[in-house]
């Protein structure tokens, strides 16, 4: 017998009423969430990402369509009688009450025996790496820290699924980065569903199994990390998930003739769209030999990264192109503004979107 998902949803619509008008937040979604997987749903804002997991939560109900947990119907459930948990960016944490006593509230609302709230609260406590800081207030611990202890406490009531709205916006960018890790790590060790709303395609990327990209109320592409950003199935997804060329043009005979160069394109014949990614393309002062994709353009713009250096390349009919360079051997600039210069690329590196 298969295992049944943790969350699914089935055409799901969310519907509001605006100066008189209907307006569609999400617009038919439908989705499964597996059992322990770390989900994410990603978009800019307005995008219905925040609607969708307020529907999972119980506190919005669809207009439309089925919300599942565990193969049960709980579209018309109210939020205290599903089996999630949800942590907000702002933590609501009890200012009043410690660490411990922040982390065992929901254990006590339950009347769970006290050895075992003992026992699960100090359990927890250790997964998030707080063990020593029980007595501690809100008031006194870092950003960071409070964000654990929001974690525990919804955690310690070992929901079916956590639900994260946007927790680390509020953290400063090192801090964001080392609690994505921690996130993770933690997810891992307990086992359970992660469902995590973020507008940071580098939070998604770095956390997630699957992410479900959104866009005006629809999923736009729902996969795995790797393929959503080597694979886009769009144009808007090419474009949200990190940094990405376009190149649009007329293919014959496997290549798209562009400003005196040549794009290969194997299979593709007729009106194209493809997506090439900036750190797969080499910037060289000469034209490069060999099977490759290569295409003549001006220096527009240099800027120093650290890890990378990235040029805009300017190519013969407008079309302004990223290339990222690693600084693995030498921070020299490879060129300069104003520069005539060759982009290359392998053929399997240009992505034909649609296909």
């Amino acid at each position: 017998m298969a295992e049944l998902n943790a969350i699914e949803l089935e055409g799901v619509v969310k519907e509001y009423v605006s100066h008189g008008e209907a307006v569609q937040a999400v617009k038919g979604v439908t989705l499964d969430i597996a059992e322990g997987e770390f989900f994410s749903l990603l978009g800019p804002s307005g995008c219905g990402k925040t609607t969708t997991m307020r529907m999972i939560a119980g506190f919005e109900e669809p207009t439309q369509g089925v919300v599942r947990l565990r193969g049960q119907d709980v579209t018309n459930v109210p939020p205290n009688k599903r089996d999630v948990n949800m942590v907000f960016q702002s933590y609501a944490l009890f200012p009043h009450m410690n660490v411990w006593d922040n982390v065992a509230f929901g254990l006590r609302q339950r009347r769970t025996p006290q050895e075992e709230i003992k026992r699960r609260v100090g359990e927890m406590l250790e997964i998030v790496d707080l063990t020593g800081r029980e007595k501690r207030r809100p008031r006194e611990m870092s950003g960071g820290q409070q964000q654990r202890v929001a974690l525990a406490r919804a955690l310690v009531n070992r929901p079916r699924a956590l639900l994260l709205d946007e927790p680390l916006g509020a953290l400063d960018l090192k801090l964001r980065q080392a609690m994505q890790i921690e996130l993770k790590r933690i997810q891992r060790e307990v086992g359970i569903t992660f469902v995590y709303v973020t507008h940071d395609q580098g939070e998604a990327l770095t956390m997630s199994d699957r992410i479900a990209v959104m866009k005006d109320g629809l999923v736009e592409q729902l996969a795995g990390p790797r393929e959503i950003y080597e694979r886009p199935a769009s144009a808007f997804v090419a474009g949200f998930i990190g940094t990405s060329n376009l190149l649009t043009g007329v293919a014959s005979g496997g290549v798209l003739e562009m400003g005196g160069g040549r794009v290969l394109v194997p299979e593709r014949e007729g009106d194209v769209t493809l997506t090439v990614r900036p750190e797969k393309i080499t910037i060289s002062a000469e034209k490069p030999d060999g099977e490759v994709s290569v295409v003549p353009g001006t220096v527009n713009e240099v800027v120093y990264l650290g890890t990378y250096t990235s040029y805009a390349v300017n190519l013969a009919g407008g079309t302004e192109v990223m290339v990222f360079q690693q600084n693995a051997h030498d921070a020299r600039n490879i060129a300069e503004r104003g520069d005539a210069v060759w982009l290359s690329w392998q053929a399997q590196h240009s992505y034909a979107l649609g296909s």
